[in-house]
């Protein structure tokens, strides 16, 4: 099961006592599949590009692209040095629809820092889907950014 009790520190840097290891979903290819193939639904109309992040996300999106026969990207925390040097590989986001996917949502920080970096690329972003809403404030605080947060599951749905 992915859903882990004990004391955990999350990227927010905030202590939990309630953990979802993402890894246990995202390595297992059938449930993987399965949570793609109900993600699906909730992508909205227009979307033109699915933009996974780091790491998490990548699996996800990947899954997802298959069920939704939408063309991916894959959004890096940073722009690497080396080769071609770029923050989204795959799919082109300039110009488009970009729906950024991500497994586990606490505080939205990641989301809203790789939006902005999307933006700045000149994609469209104005939603974010994930398999899990820790219900912590992350679609608060991607509201305030214009992202509407959509998740397959909460944390109420698995409590």
């Amino acid at each position: 099961m992915s859903r882990l009790t004990g004391e955990f520190v999350l990227r927010s840097g905030r202590t939990a006592t309630e953990y979802f290891d993402k890894y246990q979903f995202e390595a297992d290819p059938v449930l993987l599949d399965r949570l793609a193939e109900q993600m699906a639904v909730l992508i909205p109309e227009g979307t033109e590009v699915l933009a996974g992040l780091e790491m998490g996300g990548i699996a996800v999106v990947t899954a997802l692209g298959r069920h939704a026969k939408l063309p991916c990207a894959f959004v890096r925390k940073e722009a690497k040095k080396y080769g071609t040097a770029r923050l989204a590989e795959g799919a082109e986001v300039a110009g488009r629809r970009v729906l950024v996917v991500e497994d586990v949502v606490t505080s939205g920080g990641q989301v809203v820092i790789s939006t902005g970096e999307l933006r700045k690329l000149g994609a469209h972003v104005d939603h974010a889907l994930c398999v899990i809403d820790r219900q912590e404030g992350g679609a608060e605080a991607l509201a305030q950014e214009g992202i509407k947060l959509r998740a397959l599951l909460t944390r109420a749905d698995l409590s």
